[in-house]
């Protein structure tokens, strides 16, 4: 990928969603808005991200597209991505708009936060891009919440200017402070708060933090802790074991309030959509749990949560199509 051309001034874009275990890119067309799948990469595999941008280009050029490469380019990352080298919350890599013009040319580039990308797609999903959990409605127009845990916990906002517009408001909303409810809530702070200190809702809500939840379910009910990976917890919890129920069913009521919490914060009648890997998997079991119940539990604005709607995310790529609008709104 060299220099854009009259070709590439048409449309073509790159767009990617880059988080801690996957990242992955698509393409959008002069003839299509709608990002094409180009490629995903699994993190683990690739020890830099001069790996990936290599294998990128190779991709890039094996479909057929423009050799001069993308005229517009937009990565969501899961980091801040304000800063000059952006430095990824949780994995190795690295990379700077230096590297990325090595490789895109002379790519307009466009670096946002991965929840930035998920909250701009929000407006765009349709029914059967989300399920609904409990009752509740998206109201038009009016704030939009994404919260979702996977490798880390991402948060963002789109609200809408006096024209109807998407506007994303971008923030580091998974670290705020953990705020136990229950009894055992409060057993699970003391020991979380004995390892790592400060304790914010990530340590909970993301895989690893299924498993922070689990060994000190475990510990304190005196219990040995059988598994160590968030897909094997998760995996016994839907087959009845007791502890890996226990940690699944605890892990989606502070989800239900941390989206409650969210919700108050950003007046979000538009609804909060919980995207990431997780619910998808084990919306089973986030059904049974109290996290609708602890959506709702907020005292005196109990009736303001009723009427606030809780959705899951089941389109394959937000991000993508984040990032691509993103683009949109751009150009």
């Amino acid at each position: 990928m060299t220099t854009a051309n009259s070709e590439t001034d048409k449309g073509h874009y790159l767009v990617g969603d880059i988080g801690g275990t996957n990242a992955r890119f698509a393409y959008v067309t002069p003839e299509s808005a709608s990002p094409l799948p180009l490629a995903k990469y699994r993190v683990a595999d690739f020890a830099s991200f001069a790996d990936v941008l290599a294998h990128l280009t190779a991709d890039w050029q094996a479909q057929g597209l423009p050799t001069s490469g993308p005229s517009q380019t937009c990565l969501a990352v899961a980091a801040p991505p304000h800063l000059n080298t952006i430095s990824f919350t949780n994995s190795p890599w690295r990379f700077d708009r230096a590297l990325l013009s090595e490789h895109l040319g002379n790519s307009g580039i466009e670096i946002i936060n991965d929840f930035a990308a998920i909250a701009r797609a929000l407006p765009a999903l349709t029914a059967s891009d989300v399920e609904q959990i409990g009752a509740g409605e998206s109201k038009s127009q009016k704030p939009m919440v994404a919260l979702g845990p996977g490798t880390g916990t991402g948060v963002a906002t789109v609200v809408f200017d006096e024209r109807g517009r998407s506007v994303v408001l971008e923030g580091e909303g998974g670290h705020v402070d953990f705020a136990p409810i229950t009894d055992m809530e409060f057993e699970l702070l003391k020991r979380l708060r004995a390892r790592f200190g400060r304790v914010s809702i990530e340590r909970l809500l993301c895989g690893a933090g299924i498993v922070n939840i689990y060994q000190a379910l475990a510990e304190i009910r005196g219990q040995h802790a059988e598994f160590e990976a968030p897909g094997d917890i998760g995996e016994a919890a839907q087959q009845g074991n007791p502890i890996a129920s226990e940690a699944m069913a605890m892990f989606f009521a502070v989800l239900g309030s941390s989206a409650g919490n969210l919700a108050l914060t950003a007046g979000a009648m538009g609804g909060v959509f919980i995207a990431g890997g997780i619910a998808p998997r084990y919306i089973d079991l986030l059904r049974r749990s109290d996290f609708r119940a602890r959506f709702l539990a907020k005292g005196r604005f109990a009736d303001y949560t009723t009427n606030i709607g809780t959705y899951v995310i089941t389109h394959e790529d937000p991000g993508l199509l984040g990032a691509a609008l993103w683009l949109r709104d751009k150009t």
